[in-house]
């Protein structure tokens, strides 16, 4: 778990500025909704603090969850109405502290699961310029992994199904007609070697 310090230095001026602004006399609400204020100074606090801790996004989301929403949302508004500077405790105010908080937190929630799909996409996609073939399940090798190989001529020759299917048990064998072959060789050359042999 590491710390953001660009975050937690942000955060740590905002709580400053909203502090000062919520416990002090200042009147804002005669310039800007009141309530409109409560929910933009939550909303940004929110999101700052998300990004503080670089962790899991569970813990991150509960940490925050924790920590603005219901320590500064709620506990804010009943601090404000211990100290005494004119200020009231207002159950609208809560209302509107929380509202802004949560919507940061949505969104944080939501472009964190987006940046981690993202880098999860880039870790486990192809190599940029390689083939996407796989070799070990058949794709890409011109047919060699089923079992379909080519000629010396150039043609496919049949494969040992195709030459099962058409075998014909009534049907002359190839290896009778090359046994035939064999022997009229053989025959010839014996011709030859007596008619060599034969006087002039």
């Amino acid at each position: 778990m590491r710390i953001r310090l660009p975050f937690a230095a942000v955060f740590v001026s905002l709580c400053f500025l909203a502090g000062y602004a919520g416990l002090s006399t200042l009147q804002l609400g005669a310039y800007v909704n009141d309530k409109v204020l409560h929910a933009a100074t939550f909303f940004i606090l929110t999101v700052v603090f998300y990004w503080i801790v670089d962790t899991n996004r569970r813990r991150t989301l509960n940490l925050t969850l924790v920590a603005c929403t219901l320590g500064l949302g709620v506990g804010s508004e009943f601090v404000q109405a211990a100290i005494p500077n004119g200020r009231e405790f207002d159950l609208y105010d809560i209302i509107a502290n929380i509202v802004g908080s949560a919507a940061g937190l949505a969104l944080c929630t939501w472009y964190h699961m987006r940046m981690l799909e993202r880098k999860r996409q880039s870790r486990y996609q192809s190599v940029p310029g390689q083939d996407i073939t796989d070799v070990e399940l058949g794709e890409g090798v011109n047919g060699q992994e089923e079992g379909i190989t080519m000629g010396s001529s150039g043609l496919r020759d049949r494969t040992l199904e195709e030459e099962v299917g058409n075998w014909d048990e009534n049907g002359q064998d190839a290896w009778d007609e090359d046994e035939e072959e064999e022997e009229e060789e053989e025959e010839e050359d014996s011709e030859d070697d007596r008619k060599g042999k034969a006087p002039k």
